[in-house]
């Protein structure tokens, strides 16, 4: 008897905290005496969460220094602090990183896995067929050519005239020489390196069996950190690669936020800091 005389009061009391609740939510106070209709609507549109938008960032993270896991496991280097520079600038979307083959990198967006690809992309005409590119560089590299570090009779693209200069197939660098050597008559012996990439071009610049390549300062820099290269650049800049983020063609609204985005980034310094830290230099514009 006693809970079925009480349960009369339980629902009123139920029924005035959700009154309350209403008339917190609208932004009405109780004691106010009530508001117009047309302004709870008004504040309830006002105080609406933003919708955010996903996007699956695809890199390879084993780039030293660009993209790649430190000592403690953490995914960083210049291309994902950017990344993660432009993501704090973009209220709108959420950035989350996916680490994989670089090979798979494009596959992966070409099959909509990922939504943007980083991993120091530059243009040619097989990717701009399939992607879009944003307008932006972040990058500007100055391209040189490359000796042994006791090498002083070669300082210039034009003293390599009757050598060899190696370089990876497919690679920028090879289309610039190939092209070079056709316009020039053919100067210098175009040589590629096998299937040991990097350690090749370095163990056969290293032993004498060709003479150079061309690379940027920063590339040489690394190689001869961690691979004891014993490489040096020299003579003035052949030519400079821009570095851009890879989108799917629709992607042309996340295009555009990306670019403003790097435009402000440019404009307040960030993006020279972090080239600094963790390139050596401000590779960000023009040398």
């Amino acid at each position: 008897m006693n809970i079925l005389k009480t349960t009369p009061l339980i629902l009123t009391s139920a029924l005035l905290f959700a009154g309350c609740g209403a008339q917190k939510e609208t932004g009405v106070s109780p004691a106010s005496g009530g508001a117009s209709p047309v302004a709870a609507p008004a504040a309830t549109a006002a105080t609406a969460p933003q919708k955010v938008k996903k996007i699956v960032v695809g890199t390879s993270g084993t780039f030293k220094d660009v993209t790649f896991l430190d000592d403690k496991g953490n995914l960083t280097g210049y291309d994902i602090e950017l990344t993660k520079e432009i993501d704090k600038r973009l209220p709108e979307y959420e950035f989350e990183f996916k680490t994989m083959e670089f090979a798979n990198i494009l596959l992966s967006l070409e099959a909509g896995k990922v939504d943007l690809a980083v991993n120091q992309y530059e243009v040619n005409s097989e990717r701009q067929a399939k992607f879009l590119f944003n307008d932006e560089a972040y990058n500007i590299w100055p391209s040189k050519v490359v000796v042994n570090k006791d090498n002083n009779t070669v300082n210039s693209i034009e003293d390599l005239k009757g050598k060899k200069v190696i370089t990876s197939p497919g690679s920028n660098g090879a289309v610039w020489l190939q092209d070079y050597n056709k316009n020039k008559g053919t100067p210098f012996e175009l040589v590629y390196s096998g299937s040991g990439g990097t350690n090749d071009v370095i163990n056969q610049i290293k032993t004498g069996r060709v003479d150079a390549t061309i690379s940027t300062p920063f590339q040489v820099a690394g190689r001869n950190k961690d691979a004891d290269a014993q490489q040096k650049v020299v003579g003035p800049v052949l030519y400079t690669s821009k570095i851009y983020y890879v989108l799917r063609k629709d992607e042309t609204d996340l295009k555009g936020k990306i670019d403003e985005a790097i435009k402000e980034i440019k404009k307040d310094g960030t993006l020279a800091s972090l080239s600094k830290k963790w390139l050596g230099e401000d590779f960000t514009v023009t040398q």
